[in-house]
C-alpha cells in the first residue's frame, strides 16, 4: 500500500484552519490518526487554549473507534485523557500513524506533554509538518510533510509571540454588496469568538456613525475587546452602544499608532479601511456569502482566482 503522507497532512491542516483565530495564545494545530490499512481513524484540531491539544483529541477519538470503549468519550481534561490512554491502550496503536502539523509539545504546561503520550502509546509512524524549538527526537518520525503550508498555519502564533498579529476581516456577498446582515448566524458567532480573544478591534468612524454597533462578543458570552475608531473627526454620539460596554477602552485617532500597545488585533471594515490599513495587516479573512440566492455547485482554486459554478435560484422562483 502506498502511503500518501501529503493527503493525511492536508486533512489535519484543513481541520486546524477551522480554528485559526480561536486558539490564542496557543497555535492552531491539526492532527490525523491513520489505521493499519490506511483508514482514517480521527481528524482533530486544537480548538481553544486550555482544551486538549490536537494530538490528544485525535488519539482519544481514534482509541474509541478501535476499541468501542465509550468511557473515554466523557473525559474532557487533557490530563485525564493522557492517563486513560496510557493505562488502557494495550498496544492498539502499534500499527497506526499520526500526522501532526506541528511537532508535539515536550514540556508540561497547562496540559501534559504530547510527546510523552505518543511515546507511551508506541505509535508506529509519526509525520510532522513544522518543527518547533523544543521538538522531541522521535526515532520513527519524518519531518517536513507539507512544511510550507504548516508554517503558514503557524505564522499568526509566531507573530503574536514576537510582537503582534493583525488581521483584517470583511464580509461581502457575491454581488460585492456589504451591510451588517451579510454573514450567516454561524459566521457571526465565529467572528464573536475571535473578538473574545482579541485585545483590540479597529473600526472606521463612518461605520460607527452609520451602523451604531456594539462590537462585543455577546454571541459567545465573551469579553469585548478595546476599540480603536479610525477617524479624523473626534466627535461621536456616545449613546452608540460600543461606548457603553463595561471594562472597555475606546480610542479615537486618525493614526494607527495605538495598535503597537496590543498583541492580537482584528480590523473590521470594507475597501476604504482595507486600503488605509494594508501597510500594517498580516493576514486577511473574508466571509463570502452566497445566501439563498445561489446554490453553490463547484469551487476551483486557481493561482490568482477562485472559480465558482452556482445555480441561480432566483430564476427558479420566478418560473
Amino acid at each position: 500500500m502506498v502511503i500518501n503522507s501529503s493527503f493525511y497532512m492536508q486533512l489535519a491542516l484543513d481541520e486546524a484552519w477551522l480554528y485559526q483565530g480561536l486558539t490564542y495564545p496557543n497555535p492552531a494545530v491539526g492532527c490525523t490518526v491513520v489505521g493499519k490499512h490506511g483508514e482514517i481513524l480521527a481528524v482533530e484540531a486544537h480548538k481553544r487554549a486550555g482544551l486538549p491539544h490536537a494530538e490528544v483529541q485525535a488519539l482519544k477519538v481514534a482509541y474509541f473507534k478501535l476499541t468501542d470503549d465509550a468511557n473515554i468519550l466523557s473525559l474532557e481534561l487533557s490530563s485525564e485523557i493522557h492517563s486513560y490512554l496510557i493505562a488502557h491502550h494495550n498496544d492498539i496503536f502499534k500499527y497506526c500513524s499520526l500526522y501532526t502539523t506541528l511537532a508535539p509539545c515536550t514540556s508540561q504546561g497547562k496540559t501534559p506533554a504530547c510527546s510523552n503520550l505518543i511515546d507511551n502509546l508506541k505509535i508506529k509512524d509519526i509525520y510532522i509538518g513544522a518543527k518547533d524549538n523544543y521538538q522531541s527526537s522521535f526515532k520513527n518520525a519524518e519531518y517536513g510533510i507539507l512544511e510550507k503550508r504548516c508554517k503558514d498555519l503557524l505564522e499568526p502564533f509566531n507573530l503574536w509571540q514576537k510582537d503582534k498579529f493583525i488581521f483584517f476581516k470583511w464580509a461581502q456577498r457575491l454581488d460585492a454588496s456589504t451591510d451588517s446582515s451579510v454573514s450567516s448566524s454561524a459566521s457571526r458567532k465565529n467572528v464573536h469568538a475571535m473578538r473574545n480573544l482579541c485585545d483590540l478591534l479597529v473600526i472606521g468612524g463612518n461605520t460607527v456613525r452609520e451602523d451604531r454597533p456594539t462590537l462585543d462578543a455577546r454571541l459567545v458570552n465573551g469579553r469585548a475587546p478595546d476599540i480603536l475608531i479610525y477617524s479624523r473627526q473626534k466627535d461621536f454620539d456616545t449613546t452608540i452602544p460600543l461606548f457603553n460596554v463595561e471594562n472597555r477602552k475606546v480610542i479615537i485617532s486618525d493614526t494607527f499608532d495605538e495598535v503597537h500597545r496590543y498583541n492580537n488585533i482584528m480590523i473590521e471594515g470594507t475597501q476604504n479601511m482595507q486600503n488605509a490599513t494594508k501597510h500594517i495587516v498580516d493576514f486577511n479573512l473574508c466571509y463570502l456569502s452566497y445566501s439563498d440566492k445561489y446554490e453553490l455547485l463547484n469551487t476551483k482554486k486557481e493561482p490568482q482566482d477562485i472559480i465558482m459554478w452556482m445555480k441561480n435560484k432566483q430564476r427558479e422562483e420566478e418560473v
